[in-house]
């Protein structure tokens, strides 16, 4: 396959994501939407009690933006737009007809994933704008983030995106089912996540939950499962594998699938 050709085809896995405004909308709220009413509310609790409540914005505003776009509403963005690129062949029923033009089933597989991680990066990064501006106008005398810290969360939050993006899409190529896609992916995110990270009895098998480790690497303070020493490199390990597992069974099944 020739450079051309696979960016036509990363293009146009883009173009159908971004022509979905239904999906843009709800995603756009998650990641975009969720962090403006966070500081417009914080701003606004401090403005009616300054002596009770912190400013909105400076280290403390930073970090909580960081931690709702890489660990929280920017992840079930990013799980909802991998969501759709892993099963909009396959529930429309495009697929069939791709397959029959003599395209590689891996090929068209390969480009779900990259076309996600991008669109739901385009939106982060909007939010990541948004929250600099805030943390910087509504510090309220409170300390400000150093440059090194910005830059580390910026690519924290790539790589937290890149997780869940990449984790819907294999789960959505195995099953094909937008439903069932986001009943796993989100109830595990959300739901499933933060109470088995409270299950104390579990031990050190907690340090293979994805957001376990996603939280050891966060250059910011607090996060699920901040409380929980992950070493480095059992966190990339994990990371790693993460990574892998779904991404293989998200191949395998396209490959080997009925169209």
């Amino acid at each position: 396959m020739s450079l051309e050709v696979a960016r036509e085809m990363l293009a146009v896995e883009i173009l159908r994501l971004r022509r979905n405004r239904v999906l843009m909308a709800f995603s756009a709220l998650l990641a975009i939407g969720s962090l403006v009413l966070m500081f417009c509310f914080e701003a606004v609790q401090h403005a009616s009690s300054p002596a009770t409540n912190a400013p909105a914005g400076g280290t403390v505003g930073f970090d909580h933006a960081v931690r709702m776009l890489g660990l929280m509403f920017g992840v079930l963005a990013a799980a909802l737009i991998g969501t759709e690129a892993g099963t909009a062949d396959l529930s429309s029923g495009v697929f069939r007809d791709l397959v029959a033009t003599g395209r590689s089933r891996l090929a068209l597989f390969a480009f779900r994933a990259p076309a996600a991680i991008l669109v739901t990066l385009a939106l982060d990064a909007v939010a990541f704008a948004i929250a600099i501006v805030a943390t910087f106008l509504l510090a309220g005398g409170q300390p400000d983030p150093t440059l090194a810290v910005i830059l580390q969360s910026a690519a924290w939050i790539v790589l937290s995106t890149t997780m869940a993006a990449t984790l819907a899409v294999g789960v959505g190529s195995v099953s094909g089912s937008r439903g069932v896609t986001l009943t796993g992916v989100l109830g595990w995110l959300a739901i499933a996540t933060p109470l088995l990270i409270n299950v104390s009895s579990l031990g050190s098998v907690r340090e293979g939950i994805m957001t376990v480790a996603l939280s050891s690497l966060m250059p910011v303070s607090g996060g699920l499962g901040a409380s929980i020493a992950v070493p480095t490199a059992v966190a990339v390990a994990v990371l790693a594998g993460w990574l892998a597992v779904p991404t293989a069974l998200g191949a395998w099944k396209t490959v080997t699938g009925d169209a």
